[in-house]
């Protein structure tokens, strides 16, 4: 498919997905100033039986997302067709699925697990009241965004209680994570959902699929056999024995035996859990996570200009490397966080490890940032003479810029503190830190806080703060 420029509305920023019948796009809406997502699918897939059923999902995404408002459900904003497309626009969101923490191999240690289940289990609570089934709940459809919060995607074999997209005897689904109903062709509802979740804490707290396999095999695992408790699972790190019985519940074979409600399996898993729950994910499992994807490899392992990285531990990434003047490290870990938030002082320091060249360790970092628009701006703040050499003390700061009108104060901060806790509550100090760390523009900071809500209370806190008047999307 050609590249385009423009759909409906929205202007295509670049591409950021490709399948086998359409593309997601990366947009911008002129009339509301924000980025977002557009996700495409052919409408000439002819008289093919697969197209036809991938063209109602589609519909029914946008249908069964589109009347859902929840931040922790990704937002669909409009649904159109266009020059052979069917679209949605939907909140584009910056963050990685759990599918892809799973296959890195991160661990998550009990706090973070049973925050990502409270989510999650609250997200589907709301879905649930309002008659939305997803039905298809698995680590890649949720995604964890640079502030810890957990938002659900994708939709498009969920169940709206008008629907009739799926009649019983047709299975829909992702093995290993389908409920037995699922397989078996049977009706389907809300409880499928739980079951669902209930594999994704089994994996989150052992680091490993209680139902396996090949398809075949995870099929018959799922509608047979009980994995082990997950307190038999994990020697290296202990888990809870009253873990046990909250998850054998929410997979129980038959629908009757597992909870009653997505509210129900949430109050199991506090009282489990006995402890005070974090709204978000630790700082330490995002940053860990963020910084792992650097793409560069060392050209010689073990040189003096590529040192190995060392393993065992958070030191590996947080300490300054050999070689580099500290100060100067700072000042780029400071500009690089307006783009990536505070994994830049992980990833600054891990791309330090492979370098000894200022030049060069500006041209890994911009090679890990989103758009051609951000890796320029990024590249525009080194201000040392090129070539220099990490030693050299004297390096310049790279310039900032936000101009002094727009520039983020001590007093605009806690003023967008107070109204953003009128939403979200005491979470909003957190947020808030988090977002000033990012940005010297108070502008930015405003729309960095405001990706923590839902459209109508977005819309609400931007005119409170009065943001908007000068200000464009994130940049």
């Amino acid at each position: 498919m050609a590249q385009i420029e423009r759909i409906g509305k929205y202007t295509i920023t670049e591409v950021i997905g490709r399948g086998a019948m359409g593309i997601v796009y990366k947009a911008f809406d002129p009339n509301i100033r924000r980025t977002v997502a557009i996700k495409t699918i052919r409408l000439d897939g002819g008289e093919d039986e697969r197209a036809g059923a991938m063209l109602a999902r589609f519909k029914n995404e946008a249908q069964a997302a589109g009347r859902l408002s929840h931040p922790g459900i990704v937002a669909v904003y409009e649904y159109g067709e266009e020059a052979g497309l069917a679209y949605i626009a939907m909140e584009y969101i910056q963050g990685n699925s759990l599918r892809e923490y799973f296959a890195r191999g991160t661990r998550f240690g009990e706090a973070d697990a049973v925050s990502t289940m409270t989510q999650l289990l609250e997200a589907l609570s709301y879905a649930h009241e309002q008659g939305v089934w997803h039905r298809d709940i698995k680590p890649s459809n949720l995604i964890v965004m640079r502030s810890g919060k957990l938002k659900i995607a994708d939709f498009g074999i969920a169940r709206i209680d008008s629907s009739n997209l799926t009649q019983t005897g047709y299975v829909m689904g992702t093995p290993g994570y389908m409920a037995p109903e699922q397989y078996m062709g049977g009706a389907v509802d809300w409880r499928a959902d739980l079951f669902s979740a209930g594999v994704v804490m089994y994996e989150l707290l052992t680091g490993v699929k209680p139902f396996a396999g090949t398809v075949e095999s995870a099929a018959y695992k799922v509608c047979h056999d009980n994995p082990l408790p997950p307190s038999q699972v994990r020697r290296d790190s202990p888990i809870a024995e009253a873990y046990d019985a909250v998850i054998a519940r929410a997979i129980a074979k038959k629908p009757v035996e597992r909870f009653e409600s997505a509210n129900a399996f949430r109050s199991a898993l506090l009282d489990a859990h006995a402890a005070p729950v974090s709204a978000t994910l630790s700082e330490e499992t995002i940053i860990t996570e963020a910084a792992r994807p650097m793409k560069i490899e060392p050209t010689n392992p073990g040189s003096a200009s590529n040192p190995p990285t060392p393993t065992g531990g958070r030191t590996a990434t947080t300490t300054p490397p050999p070689g580099w003047d500290p100060a100067l490290l700072k000042q780029i870990e400071g500009h690089f966080a307006r783009f990536v938030g505070p994994v830049a002082k992980v990833m600054v320091r891990r791309a330090g490890r492979r370098t000894l060249d200022v030049d060069e360790l500006y041209a890994i970092l911009a090679h890990e940032l989103d758009s051609e628009e951000q890796r320029k701006a990024f590249m525009a703040t080194r201000s040392a003479p090129s070539g220099a050499r990490v030693g050299a003390a004297a390096a310049a700061a790279p310039r900032t810029g936000p101009s002094a009108e727009a520039a983020l104060t001590a007093e605009k901060i806690e003023a967008a503190q107070f109204r953003l806790a009128t939403y979200i509550g005491p979470i909003a100090k957190v947020l808030v830190k988090k977002a000033a760390a990012q940005t010297a523009s108070s502008e930015r900071f405003y729309l960095l806080l405001a990706e923590n809500l839902s459209d109508a209370d977005r819309a609400r806190f931007l005119k409170e703060v009065g943001a908007g008047a000068s200000s464009g999307r994130p940049r």
